[in-house]
């Protein structure tokens, strides 16, 4: 006769849990999983159906490496690093924790293997919040040929297939049967920034500062454009996005375009948008950049912006460039959090709840009450 399982003890249970904050309880204990079973079972079904909606548009599914000579090209994100040694241990060199895996992909899009998606494990150090995971999964795809309008399209199509027709999220409820809202950057500061106009500073710190005096709102010295920039957006463009109806934010100020293209109709404006629903921001997306000169400028300076901000970082992505040189198709693409979407599907409170071994190992005190 075969052993039969293990019972569960019925301090198993989840209502079995001592009255104190459930991070001081560890994370393999029986009931913490049994909490955490429903949302793991969801997540498992939302893998697979993310493949299967991909698959079914033509997408192949792809695996980059985790390990890589640059994580990523952003200033303010901060990655893990480590060390390659070659068998006789001599001629090593550094590695990081990719925090995106873009640029990885955009070396198959040059290659020809487009339209393409993956369901990415990155890291990014020192983010940690009820809405943030030092390692968590990133859904990536990319689109040749496709504009920031299709795009917008087919993800609406991705996130009412994934989610139910109302999601809740901190007291933030969102109707997904209404239309997702599409609103500029230039239109959300105009509307709650008491009409700032922001496109016509663009990038410069004394203009942004009187048109944010002239609108009875109070810049801080030591503010520079960026800083004032995203305190504003933080504080009273974001707090009323994604509500109601889904919202996209498009159209980002040409100083925020990252590795999208500048809008041919408007160069102070950026083709990029972040989607926000159940009020929190769940994706960001670009109509990709291909021109190799511009994009190595940009590297350029947010390598020394990163080394003038924070004394540490990891030098342009050379290689990368040179497949950007080769040629990369049009293309628009995008970056989900998963782990979010989980979190919506849900109802969960926040993200380590939606994962195998919650928040571990990451330690309790770093975690916000």
């Amino acid at each position: 006769m075969p052993d039969q399982p293990p019972q569960p003890s019925p301090a198993d249970h989840p209502a079995a849990l001592p009255a104190t904050r459930p991070a001081a309880i560890p994370v393999w204990h029986p009931a913490r999983l049994a909490a955490r079973l429903p949302h793991l079972r969801a997540r498992a079904r939302l893998m697979a159906e993310t493949r299967a909606f991909f698959t079914a548009r033509g997408y192949a599914e792809v695996e980059t490496p985790a390990l890589v000579p640059a994580p990523g090209m952003e200033v303010h994100l901060a990655a893990f690093r480590s060390e390659f040694r070659p068998l006789l241990g001599e001629g090593g060199f550094p590695l990081w924790l990719r925090t995106s895996p873009e640029l990885a992909i955009k070396r198959l899009l040059v290659a020809g293997a487009g339209p393409v998606f993956e369901l990415a494990r990155v890291w990014r150090n020192g983010e940690v919040s009820p809405r943030h995971a030092p390692e968590f999964t990133m859904l990536e795809w990319y689109r040749p040929g496709a504009g920031l309008a299709g795009l917008m399209e087919e993800t609406e199509a991705y996130v009412r297939a994934m989610l139910p027709p109302r999601v809740t999220h901190a007291g933030v409820e969102t109707d997904l049967t209404l239309p997702f809202e599409r609103l500029t950057v230039a239109e959300a500061f105009f509307r709650f920034c008491g009409g700032l106009d922001i496109l016509a500073t663009e990038g410069e710190t004394a203009a942004l500062h009187a048109a944010a005096r002239a609108a009875g709102l109070a810049p801080r010295e030591s503010e520079n454009w960026e800083d004032l920039f995203f305190r504003l957006l933080l504080e009273r463009v974001e707090p009323q996005l994604g509500r109601q109806r889904a919202t996209f934010l498009t159209h980002w100020p040409a100083p925020q375009a990252a590795l999208a293209r500048r809008d041919p109709a408007d160069p102070r404006a950026a083709l990029r948008f972040e989607l926000f629903v159940g009020g929190i921001e769940l994706a960001n997306a670009f109509d990709e950049l291909t021109d190799a000169e511009e994009q190595a400028s940009r590297f350029t300076h947010d390598v020394a912006e990163r080394e003038r901000l924070y004394g540490e970082g990891w030098p342009v992505d050379a290689d990368f460039l040179a497949a950007l040189r080769h040629g990369m198709p049009p293309t628009a693409g995008i970056a989900l959090g998963f782990d979010r979407l989980v979190l919506l599907a849900t109802g969960a409170e926040t993200v380590a709840e939606t994962l195998w071994l919650g928040g571990w190992p990451y330690p309790a005190e770093a975690l916000p009450e």
